[in-house]
């Protein structure tokens, strides 16, 4: 039987105690907490009583514990580069809660780094925790594009959106606050997929209106992937009518979600065959400018796959314990902040 993985978590807040520590309940033939770290001393105690485990309020400290294998960072985006640095540096294999870093240069310094510590240990040492990539309902949309009921896929549309006045520190640019930070590597790297892992061009427009602080809220972002589709993404905290979270165009048919439970896909079927016709030169005299009378639409509802997002700690512990390859490698979760800061360069002036 394997031993599991030795794991110190460094921040106990939202990601780190509400989200990691729930996605690794059932996963203790996977993962051991030994150790964590954090400024609030309350946290940490209540993590001692709970696990048994080793407490600290330095990052600097928890890095050098040699019973830990894995440092899960769980901090504010703002830290997040550092304290990755920190971990990598002092020889420890890094979990790495997005965004990875605040900005496509820091990105780009931890995955040349990771590289490096790569060629000397013959290991990985870096993983990012894109967990949405992983999905049920991206994985869904996914499988029925690929099946070609909608026959090619030309257009999609990926939103996030809300009417609320948030307030916390994700509203606050000197955490790297912001939804770009926030939201935007999830659907970033969704729509990173779905144009084929780049794109040719791109547009952007960021706005603060409803948000505290001095961040955007709503982020808007149309991009000509590599594969030709046109993928737009919306992350809004200022839309008081639900829009659909996704909708995908093809040549045989649609997709969009009814109302968060459910797909609702419209499609020709394979064995219709698309008319004979040419254009013509003369003017219609009525209405009846197509080629032919209605079609004959299939229509399907589907009820949403779901799944408890706890995927990349599996792929984690695979990939450290058994050698199995990550299936987000580090350059792609580069692409997703070298992305970022494209939009973020289009918007400056705002």
């Amino acid at each position: 039987m394997k031993k599991p993985i030795r794991l110190g978590m460094i921040g106990l807040g939202r990601a780190g105690y509400s989200m990691h520590l729930h996605e690794l309940k059932g996963k203790e033939d996977m993962f051991k907490i030994v150790a964590v770290c954090d400024r609030e001393p309350d946290r940490c105690e209540k993590m001692r009583e709970q696990f048994g485990c080793k407490t600290y309020y330095r990052v600097e400290d928890i890095v050098t514990d040699p019973d830990i294998d894995v440092i899960d960072i769980a901090t504010r985006s703002n830290d997040h580069y550092t304290h990755a640095k920190t971990a990598l540096d002092a020889g420890k294999i890094v979990f790495l809660e997005k965004p990875m870093s605040e900005t496509y240069e820091e990105a780009k310094q931890l995955v040349e780094l990771a590289e490096k510590l790569y060629e000397k240990y013959g290991e990985r040492r870096l993983y990012v925790r894109h967990n949405r990539r992983f999905e049920a309902q991206f994985m869904q949309v996914n499988k029925i594009i690929e099946s070609g009921i909608l026959g090619d896929v030309f257009y999609i549309k990926r939103n996030e959106a809300q009417f609320c006045y948030r307030r916390d520190w994700q509203t606050l640019s000197q955490y790297g606050g912001g939804q770009l930070l926030n939201w935007g590597p999830h659907l970033v790297d969704q729509a990173l997929r779905f144009a084929g892992g780049d794109y040719k061009r791109m547009m952007s427009v960021i706005n603060q209106i409803n948000a505290a602080g001095d961040c955007e809220d709503v982020v808007r972002a149309t991009m000509v992937g590599v594969n030709n589709r046109t993928v737009e993404i919306l992350i809004s905290g200022a839309d008081a009518i639900r829009v659909p979270t996704y909708v995908v165009c093809g040549n045989r048919g649609s997709l969009c979600d009814i109302d968060g439970k459910k797909f609702k896909i419209r499609y020709l079927s394979e064995d219709y065959k698309r008319p004979d016709f040419v254009a013509s030169i003369h003017t219609p005299t009525d209405s009846n400018f197509t080629s032919s009378g209605p079609l004959p639409f299939i229509e399907e509802e589907r009820d949403w796959d779901e799944n408890p997002l706890d995927h990349t700690w599996i792929y984690l512990y695979e990939s450290v314990v058994e050698g199995k390859e990550y299936p987000v490698s580090n350059r792609q979760a580069l692409k997703v902040m070298q992305t970022i800061q494209e939009i973020k360069d289009q918007n400056k002036e705002q």
